[in-house]
């Protein structure tokens, strides 16, 4: 692992601790290259755990939110924070699971003119509240919400991503984290074409 992906040293995989490297294994075998976060993040142990440990808890779980959703939040205010890894990682994720290669760069550029539904933007207006201004939210915007259908579950998946995201961009950014190539044509392209370019 390259060490030019972080300010700080990015630890060699077989000098991990066992479900490290595990982790790191696993991600890598489903993705076919290890994403640039897990191996930053390596160089701190216990905080790789705890930090994979919530991102599932909020990004892997059964939710009345959408994969592609979730990760519409995490595009939307980590371009608000000029996160380049997380804009371009959870881009690809974006680009994947809503099956549409536009979207993620229209998200990251100006949401309120992407191609969403009004539900969707209710529930990324919400997230942008949570990422810039959470000390002013009131009962209209959790009104606004729950007339779009969200319950009170979902409002609180919706903040708690926009704010462990926020984390993360904070983390991504004094660290100096690069996004990996490989996220760049993920989604953009069949699979087999992004494959061979």
């Amino acid at each position: 692992m390259s060490s030019q992906i972080s300010r700080f040293p990015v630890p060699d995989l077989a000098s991990l601790p066992a479900d490290v490297r595990e982790r790191i294994e696993t991600v890598a075998a489903k993705a076919g290259f290890v994403p640039n976060v897990f191996a930053v993040l390596a160089h701190r142990p216990d905080e790789f755990r705890a930090f994979f440990a919530y991102h599932d808890a909020l990004m892997e779980k059964d939710s009345g939110l959408s994969k592609a959703e979730r990760e519409m939040i995490v595009v939307v205010t980590s371009a608000a924070n000029a996160c380049e890894y997380c804009v371009v990682a959870h881009g690809a994720l974006v680009r994947i699971y809503s099956k549409n290669p536009r979207l993620a760069d229209q998200l990251a550029i100006n949401y309120s003119r992407a191609e969403i539904t009004p539900r969707q933007r209710a529930l990324l207006d919400f997230a942008m509240a949570v990422s810039l201004d959470a000390n002013r939210i009131d009962e209209t915007q959790f009104a606004t919400l729950r007339s779009h259908g969200f319950s009170d579950e979902d409002i609180w998946d919706i903040g708690a991503i926009a704010a462990f995201f926020g984390m993360s961009n904070r983390l991504a950014g004094f660290i100096g984290m690069k996004p990996n190539e490989e996220f760049f044509l993920m989604g953009r392209l069949p699979k087999a074409a992004a494959q061979a370019a």
